[in-house]
């Protein structure tokens, strides 16, 4: 069968790929086309464009990337059409997919959403929009099932797709990681300051500096493939940072703590045990739009699963030098605030499910596909 798969972000090429990989094991004669990374594009099929090419991060900057952002609208309706593939998988990536998903309905096509827009966090209005475009829906999170069923709408709880990422990653063991970067016995500050270029700049300001009070540590970049080392090196400086590149899994197995942008890297780094501090800030404006549209407590997923304050986060103003580097000494200090983090990332690991979202996607698509 022939699959269109939509997937805008570094964390959506993980997650399509392994579901694409799982695909191949129900239907062997599966052909896939998609706009993703170069993980899906391993995995095989034809990438129609690459997700570093539609990164646009905040309301200001969305407003003035419009004109681009309608063309890739436009350009995607034909191309699936052209296409008529037997399915239509959305991957996250919402203010695109779900535009995606109204015009493919009207046209017909079979609708799969995988990993649920954060509906629940701001204009809930959008689950009847939902219940309407999307034929199914995959939650990834313990809570967004009952949400969903709150609307009369029944979505689908497949498991956490970090779980699997993390379990299909061949890591090494950590003597052979640290022998590799030749780390010693160092011990290492990850950087995970986001997947686009705005986000990085803005981010890598601060963690810069709070690197540059903290010589006694060894601070590591892991750094994203889809953004040239160049741009990195010049938010760096001569600040001895370094910066390893598509191996973020190895770098969080030696860490001993991390300075995380708010997204899926702030689970990743749970998941590892790694004691984290959350950072973000954006654009001032956009800032200032988001906090009057969203509707949660907290910006890190490792917080809003478990529903309390787990790990730090600094937010905008709060994001400073001068806090971050107090977090960042708590959660290095060995004690009871570092130990009870530790504890925490032990019961969200109960509360995603196991391994197999995947699996579980994969088969439900296929099954459904062969009614």
């Amino acid at each position: 069968m022939k699959y269109y798969i939509i997937a805008g972000e570094a964390s959506g090429d993980l997650h399509a790929s392994n579901m694409m990989k799982q695909i191949l094991l129900q239907d062997n004669a599966a052909y896939f086309r998609f706009w993703g990374g170069d993980k899906m594009k391993k995995v095989g099929g034809e990438l129609v464009k690459h997700y570093k090419d539609l990164a646009f991060m905040g309301f200001v900057e969305v407003v003035k990337n419009l004109p681009t952002i309608l063309r890739n609208i436009s350009f995607c309706k034909q191309d699936i059409e052209n296409y008529q593939p037997d399915a239509l998988i959305l991957v996250d990536y919402p203010g695109f997919n779900l535009r995606i998903a109204e015009w493919a309905k009207e046209k017909g096509f079979k609708v799969y959403y995988y990993i649920s827009p954060q509906i629940w966090a701001w204009k809930q209005s959008r689950v009847h929009k939902i219940k309407r475009i999307v034929d199914k829906m995959y939650c990834i999170l313990p809570f967004e099932k009952d949400f969903y069923k709150k609307f009369d709408y029944e979505a689908e709880f497949v498991g956490h797709p970090l779980l699997d990422a993390i379990q299909s990653d061949s890591i090494q063991d950590v003597a052979s990681i640290r022998e590799k970067y030749k780390f010693g016995s160092d011990k290492i500050v990850l950087l995970l300051p986001g997947s686009r270029e705005q986000e990085i700049a803005s981010m890598l300001k601060v963690m810069v500096q709070v690197a540059a009070k903290n010589k006694e540590y060894r601070f590591v970049i892991a750094s994203v493939n889809s953004i040239s080392p160049s741009f990195y090196k010049e938010q760096i400086g001569d600040v001895k940072i370094d910066m390893i590149s598509g191996d973020t899994y190895s770098l969080l197995s030696v860490a001993s703590a991390a300075m995380v942008t708010s997204g899926t890297a702030t689970l990743e780094t749970a998941l590892f045990q790694v004691p984290e501090v959350v950072c973000y800030k954006g654009g001032k404006i956009s800032y200032l739009i988001a906090k009057q549209l969203i509707k949660v407590k907290y910006i890190s997923l490792v917080n809003l699963i478990l529903d309390r304050l787990v790990v730090a986060e600094l937010i905008q103003a709060e994001m400073n030098v001068d806090r971050v580097n107090v977090e960042l000494k708590k959660v290095l200090e060995e004690g009871p605030y570092r130990n009870k983090m530790l504890a925490d990332y032990q019961e969200l690991k109960v509360k995603l499910g196991g391994g197999g979202a995947s699996q579980r996607v994969a088969e439900s698509i296929v099954n459904d596909l062969k009614k």
